[in-house]
């Protein structure tokens, strides 16, 4: 397995395409969730992607292999994949990329470089825990959580100071 820069635990990880969807195919399975081959398609190009992608850009991609498919059901495949934690949104840049942790639903934060576009998945369950514990003592029911730290990777930093 090739090492990810942006990874901040590789022992859990799933990096390569292919075995990421045969992953989700196996979380699927035991959900008893029913991947289609559009689902499918969606997840690799997701995964393929290596940083942040965004909605339209999938949607092209798609449409060169399947001219039929229209964008509400790539959105609907979106939104499967979202619901079922298997890709993650990045809401401040409105893109979608594969969660490192697909059979496990969890909650993290993301360091997005503003240069390269790079997004890392922590790997730090203490700051969403914290998160919701600081809610539930002000008397707030947290129901989802997204947080993203903008600023620049080590790569882009150092390049940047250089």
């Amino acid at each position: 397995m090739r090492r990810d820069p942006t990874c901040t635990d590789p022992r859990h990880h799933v990096h390569h395409a292919r075995d990421y969807v045969r992953e989700v195919e196996r979380a699927c399975e035991e959900r008893g969730l029913r991947l289609t081959a559009l689902r499918a398609d969606v997840l690799r190009l997701v995964a393929e992607a290596g940083q942040p992608v965004k909605a339209y850009d999938l949607l092209a991609r798609i449409s060169e292999s399947k001219a039929s498919s229209a964008p509400p059901t790539v959105y609907r495949a979106l939104d499967f994949l979202l619901e079922n934690g298997f890709i993650h949104r990045l809401d401040s840049i409105n893109a979608f990329v594969a969660c490192h942790h697909p059979s496990v639903r969890h909650t993290v934060p993301f360091l997005i470089c503003d240069r390269c576009h790079a997004a890392i998945e922590m790997e730090d369950e203490q700051i969403g825990g914290l998160l919701d514990e600081r809610a539930r003592a002000l008397g707030f029911t947290p129901q989802a959580q997204t947080l993203e730290v903008h600023g620049l990777c080590a790569a882009c930093g150092k390049a940047a100071a250089g």
